[in-house]
C-alpha cells in the first residue's frame, strides 16, 4: 500500500468518525425535546455522550494504537486506588498504640 493510499484511507476513516459525531449531536439535541421521564433522559444522554467521547478517545485522539499502554496505565491506577482504599480499613483492623 502506498503512502498516498494510507493517507485516504485515513481520512476516510476520520470523515466517517465525524459523521458520525454529527448524527450523535443531531440525536442528543433531539432527545432533549423528547417528553422522557428526567431519568430516562440523562440515562439516553449519558450513552450518546459516552460514545461520542469514546470516538473521540479512539480515533482523533489515536488510543486504539496504544492499547498495551493504555491497558497498563489503567491497570496501575485501579491498583493504586485499591491501596488508597485499603490502606485506611488496614488500620483500623490493625491500630497503632503510641
Amino acid at each position: 500500500m502506498s503512502h498516498e493510499q494510507d493517507i485516504d484511507k485515513h481520512v476516510r476513516t476520520y470523515i466517517k468518525v465525524f459523521g458520525a459525531l454529527l448524527v450523535l449531536t443531531v440525536v442528543t439535541v433531539a432527545v432533549s425535546y423528547l417528553h422522557l421521564s428526567t431519568g430516562a433522559a440523562i440515562a439516553l444522554a449519558l450513552v450518546v455522550a459516552t460514545v461520542k467521547g469514546s470516538l473521540v478517545a479512539c480515533y482523533f485522539m489515536h488510543l486504539l494504537d496504544e492499547r498495551k499502554l493504555i491497558l497498563s496505565v489503567l491497570l496501575l491506577t485501579v491498583l493504586f486506588f485499591f491501596f488508597v482504599l485499603i490502606g485506611p480499613w488496614a488500620t483500623e483492623l490493625n491500630p497503632i498504640v503510641l
